[in-house]
């Protein structure tokens, strides 16, 4: 099939089916989905009780525009409210993916401020090294210099602050010097003129896992605080437990203002994003004519319908739980085989999201040149030993493996994953 996708790199991968953790292939083989695809798989593949819920959607609800309520709809939301959501944010939007989800979240900062009588607030902050969505907003305010090319003449300018990346932070005040550098960009800009802040708690595929020192994110919101700025959790990774808490923010003790969570909504099943907001950034948007305006196909009844079994089963089966405890053991296996790895710099990460960096030399940090296309090397290599992984980076930060499998998999499974990337890198390098 050569007229897809739009433009083609190379041979392409076909799948038959997904069983479980695994991708079973065209010619019979079983890969590990050691990447839950996109970092998106939580529950497994092939949940039978999912597909019938999709079923009975589609047949009884089929197409409702987005604002009407349908059974799936009110069910997926009455659950997010009784077992999911943080008590602060008791406002819901749906959108279909992470773009628009994160998208939307920078419009409803915008209107807000608008809304009380501030619209020079509408600035958004974003950081170096990020990824948000694939609009062109959300293209513009992430850091990810290889998805910019050829778009960077039309991209709007957005302010931005370094992302915490302890390994290679200087100085030895990494907290005082992130939140020192955030406060500079503020002031650069003018505080009256932002209107909020977005970042990932844990920096998902274009930093590979980073996780920020403790007391970075206590600190942005304070700054954040001070000055009258929206604080913007862009989730669509870590949401829905991938980090071994049901988000990824509940590592350290803030709070958003806003919420942006999507993959591991549905798990895969169908194409769903929430945007979770407070009443303090809503109300004064309710009491204008603006809209805050849906998207077609957002809050699908069928995809409403997977998202509410999705959860369902995830509470069921403690997958939150499960996720924590396998990402310790994914972590240990990981640092004991490759820790002291010449080509290794760091094996980093919470939960069931983790990355291995690859560098050319171990003592410098120095990368591999970009010629060397290591990570698509490696990717290939782990699938040639049955395990897909996920490559990382933005094209400036690069050679980056990333782990995100569905939460079910087990000790076998680690084995299996630490044993073809540790055979790939001697393969590779």
């Amino acid at each position: 099939m050569s007229n897809y996708p739009f433009l083609s790199f190379g041979r392409p991968v076909s799948v038959r089916r997904g069983e479980g953790a695994y991708l079973v292939m065209d010619d019979g083989r079983r890969i590990l989905d050691a990447a839950g695809g996109a970092i998106v798989t939580n529950i497994g593949h092939g949940r039978a009780e999912v597909a019938a819920a999709v079923a009975k959607a589609t047949e009884e609800e089929g197409y409702v525009v987005p604002p009407w309520h349908t059974p799936s709809r009110v069910r997926l939301v009455e659950r997010l409210v009784a077992d999911w959501l943080p008590e602060h944010l008791t406002r819901i939007h749906l959108a279909c993916g992470g773009s628009e989800g994160v998208e939307s979240a920078m419009k409803i900062a915008i209107q807000h401020f608008a809304a009380v009588g501030r619209p020079e607030k509408c600035r958004i902050v974003g950081r170096s090294i990020s990824y948000h969505g694939t609009t062109l907003a959300t293209t513009a305010v992430g850091g990810h210099a290889a998805r910019k090319k050829g778009l960077l003449q039309a991209l709007q300018h957005y302010p931005s602050t370094p992302t915490p990346y302890p390994l290679r932070c200087p100085g030895n005040d990494p907290v005082g010097y992130y939140l020192e550098a955030f406060e500079d960009t503020i002031e650069a800009e003018g505080p009256d003129m932002i209107a909020a802040f977005v970042g990932e708690p844990i920096v998902g595929a274009s930093g590979g896992a980073l996780v920020p020192p403790d007391g970075y994110w206590e600190g942005i919101r304070e700054i954040c605080d001070r000055h009258e700025i929206l604080l913007i959790a862009d989730e669509v990774m870590t949401g829905f437990g991938r980090t071994g808490t049901t988000f990824g923010y509940q590592h350290w003790s803030f709070a958003p203002d806003l919420l942006v969570a999507g993959k591991g909504l549905a798990g895969g099943y169908a194409p769903l994003t929430g945007v979770f907001a407070t009443d303090a950034i809503a109300a004064p948007i309710g009491e204008t004519d603006f809209n805050v305006m849906f998207h077609t196909f957002a809050a699908h009844p069928a995809a409403c319908a997977a998202a509410d079994k999705v959860l369902e089963i995830m509470a069921r089966e403690r997958l939150i739980e499960r996720a924590a405890a396998t990402g310790e053991r994914l972590m240990t296996a990981l640092r004991d085989a490759l820790g002291e790895h010449p080509n290794v710099a760091e094996v980093r990460g919470r939960g069931l999201l983790q990355g291995v960096e690859i560098v050319a030399d171990r003592e410098t940090l120095e990368r591999f040149p970009v010629e060397a296309n290591v990570t698509s090397r490696l990717v290939m290599e782990c699938l040639e030993r049955g395990v897909f992984l996920y490559g990382g980076g933005t094209g400036e930060v690069r050679d980056i493996m990333v782990i995100g499998p569905p939460f079910t998999i087990d000790d076998d499974d680690i084995d299996r994953i630490v044993s073809a990337l540790s055979g790939a890198l001697d393969a590779v390098l």
